[in-house]
Protein backbone atom coordinates (compact mmCIF):
# COMPACT_ATOMS: atom_id res chain seq x y z
CA UNK A 1 0.00 0.00 0.00
CA UNK A 2 2.54 2.44 1.01
CA UNK A 3 4.68 1.79 -2.12
CA UNK A 4 1.77 1.92 -4.18
CA UNK A 5 0.24 5.55 -2.52
CA UNK A 6 4.53 6.45 -3.70
CA UNK A 7 3.47 5.89 -7.24
CA UNK A 8 0.27 7.21 -7.31
CA UNK A 9 1.69 10.14 -5.95
CA UNK A 10 4.95 10.21 -8.42
CA UNK A 11 2.26 9.28 -11.45
CA UNK A 12 0.30 12.14 -10.56
CA UNK A 13 3.35 14.80 -10.40
CA UNK A 14 4.92 13.65 -13.16
CA UNK A 15 1.82 13.73 -15.89
CA UNK A 16 1.22 15.62 -18.55
CA UNK A 17 -0.32 18.76 -16.51
CA UNK A 18 -1.19 20.84 -19.53
CA UNK A 19 -5.15 20.70 -18.51
CA UNK A 20 -6.29 21.00 -14.99
CA UNK A 21 -7.53 17.83 -12.90
CA UNK A 22 -10.10 18.79 -9.92
CA UNK A 23 -9.49 16.75 -6.57
CA UNK A 24 -11.93 14.73 -7.23
CA UNK A 25 -10.58 13.04 -10.45
CA UNK A 26 -7.02 12.35 -8.21
CA UNK A 27 -8.96 10.56 -5.31
CA UNK A 28 -10.90 8.45 -7.58
CA UNK A 29 -7.51 7.61 -9.80
CA UNK A 30 -5.40 7.20 -6.50
CA UNK A 31 -8.00 4.73 -5.23
CA UNK A 32 -8.91 2.66 -8.46
CA UNK A 33 -4.43 2.70 -8.59
CA UNK A 34 -3.73 1.36 -5.12
CA UNK A 35 -6.53 -0.89 -5.03
CA UNK A 36 -6.16 -2.68 -7.85
CA UNK A 37 -2.42 -2.85 -7.22
CA UNK A 38 -2.97 -4.09 -3.79
CA UNK A 39 -5.12 -6.68 -5.19
CA UNK A 40 -2.65 -8.06 -7.61
CA UNK A 41 0.09 -7.98 -5.99
CA UNK A 42 -1.37 -10.27 -2.83
CA UNK A 43 -3.61 -12.33 -4.87
CA UNK A 44 -0.30 -13.72 -7.05
CA UNK A 45 1.09 -14.18 -3.82
CA UNK A 46 -1.83 -16.42 -2.17
CA UNK A 47 -2.23 -18.39 -5.55
CA UNK A 48 1.54 -19.05 -5.04
CA UNK A 49 1.11 -20.23 -1.49
CA UNK A 50 -1.62 -22.05 -2.21
CA UNK A 51 -0.05 -24.06 -5.50
CA UNK A 52 -0.16 -27.66 -4.20
CA UNK A 53 2.05 -28.94 -7.10
CA UNK A 54 4.67 -27.56 -6.47
CA UNK A 55 7.50 -28.80 -4.09
CA UNK A 56 8.83 -26.71 -1.29
CA UNK A 57 12.11 -25.74 -2.75
CA UNK A 58 10.51 -24.97 -6.31
CA UNK A 59 7.53 -22.64 -4.41
CA UNK A 60 10.18 -20.64 -2.54
CA UNK A 61 12.05 -20.28 -5.93
CA UNK A 62 8.69 -19.49 -7.47
CA UNK A 63 8.06 -16.87 -4.49
CA UNK A 64 11.44 -14.86 -5.05
CA UNK A 65 10.13 -13.97 -8.40
CA UNK A 66 6.20 -13.42 -7.63
CA UNK A 67 7.55 -9.78 -6.85
CA UNK A 68 7.91 -8.85 -10.39
CA UNK A 69 4.76 -9.56 -12.15
CA UNK A 70 3.12 -8.45 -9.42
CA UNK A 71 4.67 -5.06 -9.24
CA UNK A 72 5.20 -4.87 -12.88
CA UNK A 73 0.95 -5.48 -13.46
CA UNK A 74 0.42 -3.06 -10.53
CA UNK A 75 2.67 -0.30 -11.72
CA UNK A 76 0.47 -0.15 -15.08
CA UNK A 77 -2.51 -0.17 -13.37
CA UNK A 78 -1.80 2.96 -11.27
CA UNK A 79 -0.20 4.90 -14.12
CA UNK A 80 -3.33 4.42 -16.32
CA UNK A 81 -6.00 5.04 -13.31
CA UNK A 82 -4.07 8.11 -12.12
CA UNK A 83 -3.49 9.72 -15.30
CA UNK A 84 -6.68 8.34 -16.79
CA UNK A 85 -8.05 12.04 -17.76
CA UNK A 86 -4.93 12.44 -20.08
CA UNK A 87 -7.13 9.77 -22.56
CA UNK A 88 -10.30 11.10 -21.67
CA UNK A 89 -9.06 15.14 -22.74
CA UNK A 90 -6.30 14.59 -24.62
CA UNK A 91 -2.45 16.23 -24.34
CA UNK A 92 -1.21 19.19 -25.98
CA UNK A 93 1.28 18.84 -28.74
CA UNK A 94 3.43 21.23 -30.59
CA UNK A 95 4.83 22.30 -33.70
CA UNK A 96 8.55 22.58 -34.54
CA UNK A 97 8.03 26.40 -33.10
CA UNK A 98 7.08 25.22 -29.76
CA UNK A 99 3.08 26.25 -30.88
CA UNK A 100 0.57 24.13 -29.84
CA UNK A 101 -1.39 23.02 -32.70
CA UNK A 102 -4.48 20.84 -30.72
CA UNK A 103 -5.31 17.95 -27.90
CA UNK A 104 -4.66 14.76 -28.91
CA UNK A 105 -6.55 11.85 -27.37
CA UNK A 106 -4.18 9.83 -29.67
CA UNK A 107 -1.07 11.20 -28.10
CA UNK A 108 -2.21 10.75 -24.85
CA UNK A 109 -2.08 6.97 -25.75
CA UNK A 110 1.29 6.82 -26.95
CA UNK A 111 2.45 8.93 -23.45
CA UNK A 112 1.00 6.54 -21.06
CA UNK A 113 1.90 3.49 -23.20
CA UNK A 114 5.33 4.83 -22.88
CA UNK A 115 5.55 5.81 -19.25
CA UNK A 116 3.62 1.80 -18.86
CA UNK A 117 6.33 0.33 -20.47
CA UNK A 118 9.19 2.56 -18.20
CA UNK A 119 7.09 0.92 -14.85
CA UNK A 120 7.44 -2.22 -16.15
CA UNK A 121 11.34 -1.82 -16.56
CA UNK A 122 11.76 -0.37 -13.99
CA UNK A 123 11.44 -3.16 -11.19
CA UNK A 124 12.57 -5.51 -13.57
CA UNK A 125 16.34 -5.22 -12.13
CA UNK A 126 15.26 -4.86 -8.75
CA UNK A 127 13.30 -7.89 -8.46
CA UNK A 128 15.03 -10.17 -10.82
CA UNK A 129 18.64 -9.53 -10.16
CA UNK A 130 18.83 -9.84 -6.33
CA UNK A 131 16.96 -13.20 -5.94
CA UNK A 132 19.38 -14.82 -8.54
CA UNK A 133 22.48 -12.98 -7.21
CA UNK A 134 21.72 -13.74 -3.58
CA UNK A 135 20.45 -17.42 -3.92
CA UNK A 136 24.22 -18.00 -5.48
CA UNK A 137 26.09 -16.08 -2.61
CA UNK A 138 23.68 -17.43 -0.01
CA UNK A 139 25.66 -20.97 -1.13
CA UNK A 140 29.14 -19.41 -0.09
CA UNK A 141 31.16 -19.91 2.79
CA UNK A 142 31.28 -16.45 3.68
CA UNK A 143 27.29 -16.13 4.23
CA UNK A 144 26.92 -19.87 5.84
CA UNK A 145 29.15 -18.66 8.61
CA UNK A 146 27.83 -15.64 8.49
CA UNK A 147 23.92 -15.76 8.23
CA UNK A 148 23.58 -12.03 10.14
CA UNK A 149 25.38 -10.71 6.87
CA UNK A 150 22.94 -12.02 4.63
CA UNK A 151 20.38 -8.48 4.92
CA UNK A 152 23.47 -6.08 4.85
CA UNK A 153 24.79 -7.79 1.32
CA UNK A 154 20.67 -8.36 0.06
CA UNK A 155 20.30 -4.49 1.04
CA UNK A 156 23.53 -3.60 -0.83
CA UNK A 157 22.54 -5.92 -4.28
CA UNK A 158 19.07 -4.27 -3.77
CA UNK A 159 20.82 -0.55 -3.97
CA UNK A 160 23.27 -1.35 -6.83
CA UNK A 161 19.92 -2.90 -8.92
CA UNK A 162 18.02 0.33 -8.20
CA UNK A 163 20.82 2.43 -9.21
CA UNK A 164 21.05 0.30 -12.68
CA UNK A 165 17.73 -0.09 -13.25
CA UNK A 166 16.02 4.00 -12.18
CA UNK A 167 18.38 5.37 -14.85
CA UNK A 168 18.10 2.82 -17.73
CA UNK A 169 14.04 2.69 -17.22
CA UNK A 170 13.80 7.04 -17.54
CA UNK A 171 16.17 6.83 -20.43
CA UNK A 172 13.91 4.93 -22.72
CA UNK A 173 11.90 7.28 -23.76
CA UNK A 174 12.67 11.10 -24.47
CA UNK A 175 10.45 12.80 -22.16
CA UNK A 176 9.53 15.45 -25.24
CA UNK A 177 8.59 12.48 -27.37
CA UNK A 178 8.04 12.82 -31.20
CA UNK A 179 5.28 11.39 -33.59
CA UNK A 180 3.90 12.11 -37.02
CA UNK A 181 1.60 13.68 -37.55
CA UNK A 182 -0.56 11.86 -40.07
CA UNK A 183 -0.93 9.29 -37.17
CA UNK A 184 -2.99 11.97 -35.34
CA UNK A 185 -6.65 12.86 -35.00
CA UNK A 186 -7.47 14.64 -39.01
CA UNK A 187 -8.04 18.06 -37.27
CA UNK A 188 -4.80 18.32 -36.23
CA UNK A 189 -3.19 17.07 -38.84
CA UNK A 190 -5.07 19.68 -40.83
CA UNK A 191 -3.54 22.15 -38.19
CA UNK A 192 -0.17 22.31 -39.56
CA UNK A 193 1.83 21.53 -41.84
CA UNK A 194 4.74 19.83 -39.95
CA UNK A 195 5.14 16.43 -40.90
CA UNK A 196 5.95 15.89 -36.92
CA UNK A 197 4.56 17.39 -33.41
CA UNK A 198 5.90 16.53 -30.05
CA UNK A 199 4.42 15.76 -26.59
CA UNK A 200 5.02 15.64 -23.22
CA UNK A 201 4.60 12.35 -22.12
CA UNK A 202 5.43 12.58 -18.51
CA UNK A 203 8.32 10.71 -16.52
Amino acid sequence: WLNQSHNACVNYANRNATKPSPTSKFIQGYLGAVISAVSIAVGLNVLVQRANKFTPATRLLIQRFVPFPAVASANICNVVLMRHTELEEGIDVLDNNGNIVGSSRIAAKHALLETALTRVVLPMPILVLPPIIMSILEKTSLLRSRPRMILPVQSLVCLAAFGLALPLAISLFPQMSEIETSRLEPEIAMATTSKTVVYNKGL
